[in-house]
């Protein structure tokens, strides 16, 4: 048997407290959506992200899946606010582990908020190509 996955209180924090939990208009030609992960494996990330005068007003998510992913969705929200597509698009998996405290286990969910910033990114370039 596995040995049971530990949190530290930053995780706990935001899987507890979780910040910008909502949905914007996925038609809104300001809004960039991403939804990335897989049902089948149990993590599901959507992320939005709307913006303003060529920065991230404000960022939103729903996750299904564990604390972690959960966790790593909320923290995310509050780091995109104020960033331009670049900066944001700068942020990887690692910082969001080593805020987190992200145990080796879990490095998934990391990566899986990665992957959703490069998405809703793509969807609002898309949308004003």
């Amino acid at each position: 048997m596995a040995a049971p996955v530990v949190y530290g209180d930053a995780i706990l924090d935001h899987y507890l407290h979780p910040r910008h939990v909502g949905s914007f208009d996925p038609q809104d030609a300001q809004v960039g959506t991403a939804l990335v992960g897989s049902p089948q494996l149990g993590q599901v990330l959507k992320l939005q992200i709307r913006l303003r005068d060529d920065r991230i007003q404000a960022a939103c998510f729903r996750a299904f899946g564990c604390g972690a992913v959960i966790a790593a969705g909320s923290l995310l929200t509050e780091w995109l606010q104020g960033r331009a597509l670049d900066q944001a698009l700068a942020i990887e998996s690692q910082d969001l582990v080593q805020a987190l405290g992200l145990p080796p286990a879990k490095l998934h969910c990391a990566l899986l908020a990665q992957d959703a910033v490069r998405a809703a990114v793509a969807d609002y370039t898309r949308k004003h190509a």
